[in-house]
């Protein structure tokens, strides 16, 4: 495969940034006041027409080609800015059958129809933070046409939460109608603290596959067993049996998760039902385990059928499926680097090992391609510090599993300081390969010239994946063993949206030495509490505007932008009125405190009682 074409190096990229982001704070009050409503205005998958309208709107506004419809809700906007790489931008749309239990005053209380059942619908996945980034960075990139060259291409997505919504785009001709990428671009909200940036090498997500599974008996009455074939003990049976999989079909040395998430059968107690259903879900780190595992399925439910005497094969349908997403190892770097030249070190992190999430992102890709498309999906920290630190755990990692995270009903990102942390990331990222105007044709570079990603080294494994999927060591030296950065471990976040950071943070702490990676938890990024800070950190490479990015919003433009530009919104609505939280009456403000329980099923981070949101919020 053909390198992809770089234009800049990360200080280049770094300061193209910087002069592109004197613009953020013009732009940020829409942006948010976009974020806000989308949150408060959430939509299912393969139904995000609203959504679609107005990220289709905002494009139009700015400059783009907009194309809208692509692959069901899909839109793309395309910006052609003269020679140089097509870079692609993606974000999802879609939010999740789930009741908002956060509290906040923009919550959704939206319901909608989900296969024939009223359900409550949230973003309880941050796909509206990552839509509002997105259609933000576009704009950003249409106002400073003459500090790059190329081609921006911006693909709002649908349908991610059921794994299919890209293959629909790519199905509906996306890049045979609008051009292939030279490289994707795409970022998720994580439990991370706000506005830190996470980044890995080969693979980040694991794959997943859902499976529907009909048994058949024979029904009859609930007193007289032995005439019939009884399917919900198959049912049973099946489900007990599938629990043993993993720890005696798998090796210890893989991930591997199988759950099985529904079942259902009969209609009273005095009746055996005929069938019963059954929904499994599984999660790998490579395509190996996951044909494993699916075989392990089909092997189980119909021996467990034919062990009950069950005279009718039962049904076995994978419904849902997605591979790995395996970041190109040296597109990872450059962006990283990239990352690293803007931001600072202390707020880009190497990710110690993936995650067993799951994304359809990969298919951009077009992982089965003889030359697949290189692409890189980063992690934008979405926890609010104060609930961060309060969070139960010695360790980061520790405190990763006990604030609320992705698909939690209390998933409440602190909202500008992971916006801000968001739209930067992935406008710099974008800016790493698109070129100057005055450089002319963008030149190929070889290894970065910025600051070094301190995470794996280049030479990851070759897609589509380790054969053993194992994780992808991170090299030895810097950050493992690096002096301690100085700085407020956690200054207010709306005064200072992405940090200082945390003195002993993810990528340089004190506490920390150095040892060999063998482990890949063994990483300063899991070390122990983050210890108080002396005196103020070191500046990044772009010191000249790094308070116009991430200083405090000034008032005056949000008291303008409240009372003149709202309108200007894509999406009318009183934005100003919602954001402005401390004018919220009591009950109402959302929760300041941390969470007391894990991270999937605990209650809402809990402030003083006077913060707390009313009793019907809580459990």
């Amino acid at each position: 495969m053909e390198a992809v074409p770089h234009a800049v190096d990360p200080d280049r990229a770094a300061q193209h940034g910087n002069v592109v982001m004197r613009l953020l704070d013009e732009l940020f009050p829409l942006v948010e006041g976009f974020y806000v409503d989308l949150h408060k205005n959430p939509e299912l998958s393969h139904a995000e027409h609203r959504t679609a309208s107005g990220v289709a709107e905002w494009l139009t506004r700015t400059g783009y080609e907009v194309h809208k419809g692509v692959g069901g809700t899909g839109v793309v906007g395309v910006l052609r800015n003269g020679p140089g790489p097509t870079v692609m931008l993606r974000a999802d749309m879609d939010a999740l059958p789930l009741q908002e239990k956060t509290g906040l005053p923009y919550a959704s209380t939206t319901r909608a129809v989900d296969d024939g059942v009223e359900v409550p619908v949230m973003h309880a996945c941050g796909h509206d933070a990552h839509t509002a980034c997105l259609v933000g960075a576009a704009d950003l990139l249409s106002e400073t046409r003459d500090e790059w060259s190329g081609t921006v291409m911006i693909v709002a997505q649908p349908g991610e939460e059921t794994l299919d919504g890209a293959q629909a785009m790519l199905a509906d001709g996306l890049f045979d109608r609008f051009g292939r990428p030279d490289v994707i671009l795409g970022q998720h909200l994580g439990p991370q603290p706000a506005g830190l940036i996470s980044h890995r090498a080969g693979v980040i997500l694991g794959a997943a596959s859902s499976y529907r599974v009909r048994v058949y008996g024979e029904g009859g009455h609930a007193s007289q067993p032995n005439t019939t074939v009884d399917p919900v003990l198959i049912a049973a049976n099946i489900v007990t049996r599938l629990q043993g999989v993993v720890s005696r079909e798998i090796s210890p040395s893989e991930m591997a998760v199988l759950t099985v998430g529904r079942i259902q059968a009969g209609t009273k107690a005095n009746i055996i039902p005929d069938e019963a259903y059954l929904e499994i879900n599984t999660r790998a780190l490579n395509d190996n385990v996951s044909a494993q595992l699916e075989a392990a399925i089909e092997r189980v439910v119909r021996a467990e059928a034919a062990a009950s005497g069950a005279t009718r094969e039962p049904d076995v349908e994978r419904f849902q499926s997605a591979g790995v997403t395996f970041n190109d190892a040296q597109s990872t770097a450059d962006v990283a680097a990239a990352h690293h030249a803007y931001f600072g070190d202390d707020y880009v992190i190497h990710l110690p090992d993936p995650s067993p999430a799951t994304e359809d992102f990969s298919y951009f890709g077009l992982p089965d391609d003889p030359q697949p498309i290189p692409y890189v999906l980063w992690f934008v920290g979405a926890t609010p510090h104060d609930v961060w630190e309060a969070a139960p755990g010695d360790t980061p990692y520790e405190k990763m599993g006990n604030v609320p995270s992705n698909h939690s009903p209390f998933f409440a990102p602190a909202r500008e300081p992971t916006l801000r942390a968001g739209l930067a990331a992935i406008t710099v990222a974008a800016l790493s390969y698109l070129g100057h105007q005055d450089d002319g044709a963008p030149e190929a570079l070889g290894a970065p010239a910025g600051t070094a990603f301190p995470g794996p080294a280049p030479e990851a494994p070759a897609y589509p994946y380790a054969s053993t999927g194992d994780p992808v060591e991170p090299p030895s030296g810097a950050p493992f063993g690096a002096s301690a950065p100085q700085g407020d471990p956690f200054a207010d976040p709306l005064s200072d949206p992405l940090g200082p950071p945390p003195s002993g943070s993810p990528v340089t702490g004190p506490s920390v030495p150095h040892h060999e990676p063998n482990d890949a938890y063994d990483s300063a990024y899991l070390s122990s509490s983050w210890p108080a800070p002396e005196e103020d950190g070191a500046r990044s490479t772009h010191d000249a505007g790094t308070d116009a990015v991430t200083g405090s919003r000034d008032e005056e433009l949000r008291g303008e932008w409240g009372d003149d530009k709202v309108e200007e919104s894509t999406l009318s609505a009183d934005m100003a009125a919602l954001l402005d939280e401390d004018d919220l009456p009591q009950g109402q403000r959302p929760p300041q405190g941390p969470p007391s329980g894990p991270s999937y099923g605990g209650p809402p981070p809990s402030g003083s009682d006077d913060d707390r949101p009313d009793s019907d919020r809580r459990i």
